[in-house]
């Protein structure tokens, strides 16, 4: 069921503005976002086709079905609880039926680790982006030759290096490996190809050193040390730094590149949000989705402040948050049976 079909089939219980602009946080570019809650006709949800979420390709339209809905409020999940206390004026549909699933049933201690895990998960993102700003990879892929190297005197030089100063090149060459030793190899050369040695690599999307059957009596050339793990980690960057490339949004990488400070500010901005959401939900047990405070919170998304002094604003919402925690009232966790008995009622509701 695609999003369209589901506004034609009449089963959707709350349809909402989200995002920027139910946060008070729009500004001239914005997209509309539309989060909500639905449930499946009576034959698909008893049947074998359930859907927990409904969801256009940009991810910016978003349903869930109801039992999904009610599961991650259960859990505290920041984004759903922020669908839960939509304010009013961004509220396009709600079914009264929705009505008995109010935040007081659902907010518990469980908001502390479940929004400062989002929080924390804004924080690396925010870092992965300075570190990749910072440290642009080239389009070129390396090979494994590039964390090759060969002994010599009392260090080692790159194998590709050594190669070209030998007049050699790699496929001329055999590795054996070195017993009770990791990544150290006997390097062979053949310049005459009398023994058909298959090289230091196969090819250069290699994954590994190719090994060769080496003659008797043959000695080795030099040693060669292969660092296997570096070259795993940069395959893991490479692969992320491309695929951020191809997916990043442009006009807000620029934005982060006007403000000169590098680092990812609207997730920044997002993760000063959720702290102080958090710690309202902990000291006043309300959740305020439309945010007072707009002005700090945009001069956050424009970078006026530098990533530490962030970090330490974070971490100081932290500590506020422990030492509300301490004397709140909120329950440990939602009462699951209560919540049961509810979702019980309205599914009866719909389906009489």
């Amino acid at each position: 069921m695609t999003s369209d079909e589901l506004r034609n089939s009449g089963c959707i219980l709350l349809e909402c503005i989200s995002g920027s602009k139910a946060y008070n946080l729009d500004t001239a570019s914005s997209d509309t976002d539309i989060k909500g809650v639905f449930y499946l006709p009576k034959d698909q949800y008893f049947g074998l086709e359930y859907v927990p979420q409904i969801s256009n390709d940009s991810n910016d339209i978003v349903f869930y079905e109801l039992g999904r809905y009610v599961e991650l409020l259960l859990k505290n999940n920041p984004n759903i609880l922020e669908l839960l206390a939509t304010p009013s004026n961004c509220i396009l549909f709600k079914n009264p039926i929705l009505d008995v699933l109010t935040p007081e049933v659902f907010l518990s201690k469980l908001c502390k680790e479940s929004f400062a895990n989002y929080a924390i998960s804004q924080i690396k993102k925010a870092r992965g982006l300075k570190k990749k700003i910072n440290n642009p990879m080239d389009e070129k892929r390396k090979t494994i030759l590039d964390f090759c190297f060969v002994i010599q005197d009392n260090g080692s030089v790159p194998v590709t290096k050594w190669l070209e100063a030998n007049g050699l090149n790699q496929a001329m060459c055999g590795l054996s490996k070195i017993p009770n030793t990791k990544g150290m190899y006997a390097l062979y050369d053949d310049p005459n190809n009398l023994f058909s040695y298959k090289g230091i690599i196969s090819d250069e999307l290699s994954n590994d050193v190719s090994l060769s059957s080496i003659p008797k009596g043959e000695n080795p050339r030099s040693y060669l040390f292969c660092n296997l793990e570096s070259y795993s980690v940069y395959c893991k960057e490479y692969r992320e730094y491309w695929d951020w490339i191809e997916k990043r949004n442009d006009t807000r990488y620029q934005n982060n590149l006007e403000h000169g400070k590098n680092y990812d500010s609207k997730n920044m901005m997002h993760t000063i949000r959720l702290l102080q959401m958090a710690n309202e939900i902990i000291a006043d047990q309300k959740i305020n989705v439309w945010r007072s405070n707009r002005d700090e919170l945009l001069s956050i998304k424009s970078g006026v402040m530098e990533f530490q002094t962030l970090m330490d604003l974070g971490d100081s919402l932290m500590n506020d948050i422990d030492q509300n925690l301490i004397h709140c009232p909120l329950p440990e966790a939602p009462d699951q049976k209560l919540v049961e008995r509810l979702l019980v009622e309205i599914r009866r509701e719909l389906y009489k």
